[in-house]
């Protein structure tokens, strides 16, 4: 059942652009269907998950490689789930509003599912592979809808930007989940999660941990890999709403939260991922102050708080998880209904800048009413879960040390005047009577106003009903820390110094945001400092021009320079090899051979050497010809028969067919200088002297023992197949019969082009 779940999302995937084109008008609401009865699902695994049973699947994958494809629900991937299906209800039903009568909206519901599916298959994944399968998805499947608007520059860069650095980090990450594998000897989630221990004693654990991060602070856009984040705010709202604030950016946090058990706790986990976690924070906090549109505010501000579950996954001790758990729960309701109000306050006025918007409550309340209760969560006030989330994250914080304590502090403050930003500036502010009169402004509709209202509604429940909410998160902080831990939340706890703080940071924060204009004034020209994106910029540029420059050197348009490019590097490379470890060796007895047999040879050496000096093509084929049936008579002679048989075969096909073709063409030219046919003639020798050497030292080297014996007897156990050869070459053998069968293919589908050509210049009278 947990398996059909999850793939599920692939098969509306491919339902979604027919039903959105034979119901235009409800495709929303019946799409939308799937991910609310996957987070019905999922709520009710996750309710049982408190009690310690978790659903399970496993089926043989390549079992002989440890891969399997398993899936395992426990309570941190059943948190992830819940929310990925849940807000992906909400932004279905959003999307039907926000791109209503848009051309491309099946297009649009196609990848959305796709990635949907995808991020399920990551959090519930039970195999490094398989995982890495589904992220490397959500990565494909994100950047085309960050590319949605494909006919403007500026999303096919923030989409080819995002692609770049999370594909990038996820190939890194690959490298990581083979040591990580190979290490513990099984690739499997479940099983490696026991294996602490062995894992962080051996001489791969550094270079394991440093690869695997890599990815996962790519995912995440943590410093100084952040600069993805904000670009992608070019893609339509919906995206950034689903995205961008609950599901994508959080698979990196996902990661850490899964591996700590067995990666963390180590100087090394907590020294790297703490200090990348406070320099995200501290980036994105600042970065936020500057801005003025308003999807930019809530992205710089995402950025913080992803550095803020990183920081206090680095931590790693109860309280550090049970915060960022959180957080986590806690940020994606608020930052999910913060930016489908961004999007609602765009649709409706046509803009996101701040300095443009005001007045809007009078027209938008609704809208208005959801922007409040969730800028409340995300400032930390009370009654709201965002309160209860600051309140452990000051209390980790102040355990930690004063620069820690410092840096919450700024996050916090830096998510207050963001706060002020988006909720208060549009709606509260009041506007020019110029700007009032050209707009024609109204409420969103009810689709695109579920989904921010239920959102910040629910930041409100999850704050009230404290209690219920630690019971539902105790199983995700449990799977996260390794071991049991009761989660126990309330809005008061006393007078504590947690308290203190968050009062004196809501007076600060206020302050601040009633001198946002001068405040953002001042950063407008500190803040274009260049940073790491001028880095990525360069280095795409250097890698462009050094492909361009590559191209031209080596994409001359001659065969015959393709071929001895190819060739002295494979002959270069051997002869290295050969050299560098001592792969040269004489065979101790000269090889018995029979005069017949080297008449042979001197046949096919003669026929070779005429066919490079004559001038007749016919003759040349006839060499040629020589040269094949010299070589099929070796193999009759050294009891290969079927080698020789179809030896014989091709070159008679060969030879009629060269015959046939040949015939027509004009005599010889001479197309190539003397000094040329010299260099060639070097060539030849070089390339024929390594392969003897190659030949001679094969014959007296080391041999390795026979594999006959074993595909013999492993033909039928393994394969189940009879017939060794064939077995050799479907199973043994298979990813070389696969890349003869994708040639055999492609030049099948060349013939069919010809064809197709050919007949469709017939039906034209010829004409081209």
């Amino acid at each position: 059942m947990l398996a059909l779940v999850v793939l599920s999302g692939f098969v509306m995937a491919m339902i979604a652009p027919w039903f959105s084109r034979r119901f235009p008008v409800g495709a929303g609401r019946g799409l939308a269907l799937l991910p609310c009865l996957q987070a019905v699902y999922f709520f009710f695994l996750l309710t049982r998950a408190t009690t310690g049973v978790n659903e399970a699947f496993s089926l043989p994958w390549a079992p002989q490689l440890g891969l399997f494809f398993s899936f395992r629900a426990d309570g941190l991937g059943l948190l992830f789930a819940f929310l990925i299906s849940g807000i992906g209800c909400l932004i279905t039903l959003y999307a039907s509003g926000y791109l209503k009568g848009h051309a491309d909206l099946g297009r649009f519901y196609l990848w959305l599912f796709i990635f949907m599916a995808a991020m399920l298959g990551v959090v519930l994944s039970d195999n490094l592979i398989l995982l890495f399968v589904f992220w490397e998805l959500t990565s494909l499947s994100s950047f085309i809808l960050i590319g949605f608007k494909h006919d403007e520059q500026r999303s096919r860069d923030a989409a080819l930007q995002a692609l770049l650095v999370t594909g990038l980090g996820g190939l890194i990450m690959l490298a990581g989940f083979i040591l990580l594998g190979e290490t513990a000897g099984t690739y499997e989630i479940s099983l490696i999660l026991s294996q602490g221990s062995t894992l962080q004693s051996s001489v791969l654990y550094l270079p394991t941990l440093i690869l695997v991060l890599v990815g996962a602070f790519t995912k995440s856009a943590q410093f100084p890999f952040h600069f993805w984040l904000p670009n992608a705010m070019e893609a339509p709202t919906p995206v950034s709403a689903y995205l961008h604030s609950a599901t994508m950016v959080k698979a990196g946090v996902y990661l850490l939260a899964r591996l700590n058990p067995v990666l963390g706790g180590t100087p090394e986990w907590q020294t790297i991922v703490i200090l990348v976690g406070a320099a995200t924070i501290l980036t994105g906090a600042y970065l936020a102050l500057g801005q003025t549109d308003l999807k930019r505010l809530l992205a710089y501000s995402t950025i913080a708080a992803l550095g803020t579950m990183v920081m206090l996954i680095g931590f790693g001790d109860d309280l550090a998880i049970k915060a960022a758990i959180l957080f986590l729960f806690a940020h994606a309701l608020y930052k999910g209904a913060l930016f489908m109000v961004a999007g609602a306050v765009d649709h409706e006025s046509g803009t996101r800048d701040i300095r443009k918007l005001g007045g809007l409550a009078r027209k938008m309340p609704f809208t208005a009413f959801a922007a409040a209760l969730a800028a409340l969560s995300m400032a930390g006030l009370p009654p709201l879960i965002g309160f209860i989330g600051k309140e452990l994250l000051y209390e980790r914080s102040l355990q930690a040390g004063p620069w820690i304590s410092a840096l919450a502090i700024f996050a916090a403050l830096s998510n207050i005047f963001v706060a002020g930003l988006v909720a208060v500036t549009p709606f509260w502010k009041r506007m020019p009577a110029e700007e009032t009169s050209e707009r024609h402004i109204h409420e969103a509709p009810p689709v695109m106003l579920l989904g921010p209202v239920l959102l910040a509604s629910l930041s409100l429940l999850a704050g009230l009903f404290a209690s219920q909410t630690g019971k539902l998160l105790a199983a995700a902080v449990s799977a996260s820390a390794g071991q049991a831990i009761k989660v126990k939340l309330a809005l008061w706890h006393g007078l504590t110094p947690e308290l203190g703080l968050s009062l004196l940071t809501i007076l600060f924060g206020l302050g601040l945001y009633a001198l946002h204009r001068p405040i953002q004034s001042g950063l407008e020209k500190l803040q274009k400092i260049p940073g790491p994106e001028q880095v990525y910029i360069l280095g795409l540029k250097g890698l462009i021009a050094f492909a361009t420059t590559l191209t031209h050197k080596l994409q001359s348009g001659y065969l015959r320079y393709y071929l001895t490019i190819i060739i002295l590097s494979v002959v270069t490379g051997v002869s290295l090899t050969l050299l560098i470890h001592g792969g040269l060796h004489w065979p101790e007895q000269v090889l018995d051979l029979r005069f017949y047999e080297v008449a042979l040879v001197v046949m096919i050496l003669i026929a070779a050497f005429n066919t490079t000096i004559i001038d007749s093509r016919l003759s040349a084929v006839a060499s040629m010809g020589v040269i094949g049936f010299g070589v099929a008579l070796l193999y009759l002679l050294y009891g290969a028969p079927d080698l020789a048989m179809t030896q014989f075969l091709i070159e008679t096909l060969t030879v009629i067919l060269f015959v046939v073709a040949f015939y027509h063409l004009p005599r010889f030219s001479s197309l190539s200088s003397r000094k040329t046919r010299i260099l060639d003639i070097v060539i030849s020798l070089f390339v024929g002297g390594v392969m003897t050497t190659l030949i001679i030292s094969s014959l007296g080297g080391q041999g390795f023992t026979s594999i006959s014996e074993y595909f013999a007897q492993n033909s039928y156990a393994l394969a189940h197949g009879r017939n060794v050869v064939n077995v050799i070459l479907v199973d043994f053998r298979g990813i070389d019969t696969l890349g003869e069968i994708t040639v055999l293919s492609i030049a099948a589908i060349g013939v069919f082009a010809l064809l197709k050509l050919r007949s469709t210049r017939e039906k034209s009278g010829g004409k081209s």
